[in-house]
């Protein structure tokens, strides 16, 4: 048995042993589990994939005259934030679009810009164009801002994301006899591709399958910065069909992440355009998973050919979570570029980078080894915490 305690104080010694969830198999194959256990103290996990569900939170400086923006609108490079807060607070989603863009209709060549894209370019230190439009009260005259923002000018800074590091998820193909475009891509008709996302062996809450060491206020790697897990995230669905060494077979845990923009670097921020769907975010996330005792390391050893998905159909409409599932498939397949469904092969392609996951790991690996992150005991584990969903 350990603690975090204990392992923060090897930590800041510069002792603490760290290894990433692609590195602790190969250690277990030749150390065994309570050797391993005495040796090593933490396992990193990483993620980098779209996740539509983000969005940032600013607190900007006040214009001369002042000037209310909540419940007026207010645009950035075009695309509308929401100004439903107080009088200099603003959200923008990481799936907004400009005004100009067409919406609710399959366009193939529409979403090149979004949500998504100012925010990259914000964390990058652009300026961003700000159109505000106010009613105006008698302590704040003003009705009408134009101007520019950009990283350092704004008081505050904040990236909140409702819903990020989906627990497994849908592999995506197309029975019908027409293309489909969809948050998992384009989907070629009659079987003609699968597409799948998430980061196999090194995906954070693979790692820790029933949330044992996560909950709310674990730090982690958010963005290239720091940031801490604050809820479950919508759509938190833990209570589905596992296999016997608790990997979920179908999407369950998600988390709710908040971290300082000012922190973070674009290249773990990143703009992406789904065509025909939309636009959405890419983020960097690596989790800790400490290493107290023998049943959170032996969760740490899930492998590739461990990991099932569920291969459904996204033709005719999007899928719920209790759609019917046409096969199974494990991640190691997937990643073989080629599964087969009702006799039928199909090849495979990802909305995740297993290469830039793989980099989250290492990068929060060595954080640790320097003594330049440490980890945190959550106030509420997401396993103490229960589930709200229905």
């Amino acid at each position: 048995m350990k603690t975090i305690e204990e392992i923060n104080a090897k930590i800041k010694k510069g002792k603490a042993v760290v290894v990433t969830a692609e590195e602790i198999l190969e250690v277990v194959k030749e150390k065994g589990i309570k050797r391993t256990l005495q040796e090593v103290d933490v396992v990193t996990t990483g993620t980098f994939s779209p996740m539509c569900s983000s969005g940032m939170l600013l607190n900007l400086k006040q214009p001369k005259p002042s000037m209310k923006l909540g419940g007026g609108e207010v645009f950035l490079n075009g695309v509308m934030a929401y100004a439903g807060f107080a009088a200099a607070d603003l959200y923008l989603g990481a799936a907004a679009l400009p005004e100009d863009d067409p919406r609710n209709q399959v366009y193939p060549g529409a979403f090149k810009y979004g949500g998504g894209h100012v925010i990259e370019e914000f964390v990058a230190g652009k300026d961003i164009k700000i159109e505000a439009y106010a009613y105006g009260t008698h302590c704040y005259p003003r009705r009408e801002f134009t101007g520019f923002i950009n990283i350092h000018s704004v008081n505050n800074a904040v990236l909140l994301n409702p819903r990020n590091v989906y627990q497994n998820y849908n592999v995506a193909v197309n029975l019908s006899s027409k293309m489909v475009y969809t948050y998992m891509g384009a989907l070629l008709p009659r079987l003609g591709n699968a597409s799948y996302a998430t980061a196999g062996q090194l995906s954070p809450l693979l790692n820790d399958p029933y949330y044992k060491t996560i909950g709310i206020g674990t730090r982690i790697f958010l963005g290239g910065g720091i940031g801490y897990v604050i809820w479950h995230g919508t759509q938190h669905r833990p209570k589905v069909p596992r296999t016997n060494k608790g990997i979920p077979t179908r999407p369950a845990g998600t988390l709710a992440l908040i971290g300082d923009l000012k922190q973070m670097n674009s290249y773990w921020i990143r703009g992406v355009s789904l065509r025909g769907y939309g636009v959405s975010l890419a983020v960097g996330v690596g989790i800790p998973i400490p290493l107290l005792n023998e049943e959170i390391l032996s969760y740490t050893l899930v492998s590739n050919e461990d990991i099932i998905m569920p291969v459904v159909d996204y033709g005719e409409a999007y899928p719920e979570g209790r759609s019917e599932v046409l096969e199974e498939v494990t991640y190691a397949e997937l990643q073989s570029g080629e599964i087969e469904i009702g006799g039928k092969k199909v090849p495979t392609g990802t909305y995740s980078s297993y290469a830039r996951a793989r980099e989250v790991a290492e990068t929060l690996k060595e954080w640790i080894k320097a003594g330049k992150f440490t980890l945190t005991q959550p106030a509420v584990t997401l396993e103490e915490l229960g589930v709200s969903y229905g």
